[in-house]
């Protein structure tokens, strides 16, 4: 089974490469090139997890969502964020019902 600290180790090295020059480094160059960078390789990789789903392709489904979620990793580092904040926010969602938890954020409750 694989490990999930994988993401903590992923978050690791998406910091240490912030330092990095941009020609080094893919993480460095997506970072500096700012947000709105950021924001086009996520729904660009989202569009390809869905095509890769719809094909059917369960070996390649799996490499576009690797993809959406190493682009969502640089996202959070952009934002000062770790996976752990997700991982947390999931946390409190267990066990309570998607349509509850969902009208919660809508009465504010």
């Amino acid at each position: 089974m694989a490990d999930l600290c994988i993401l903590d180790r992923l978050a690791e090295t998406i910091e240490a490469r912030k330092s990095a020059h941009s020609s080094n480094s893919y993480v460095a160059k997506l970072l500096s090139s700012g947000q709105d960078k950021i924001l086009k390789k996520i729904a660009e990789e989202a569009a390809e997890t869905i095509m890769a789903s719809k094909d059917g392709n369960t070996k390649h489904l799996v490499y576009e969502i690797a993809d959406l979620w190493f682009h969502c990793l640089v996202l959070l580092a952009h934002h000062e964020l770790k996976p752990e904040d997700v991982l947390h926010e999931l946390e409190r969602r267990e066990g309570i019902s998607g349509i509850k938890e969902k009208l919660s954020r809508k009465t504010g409750q």
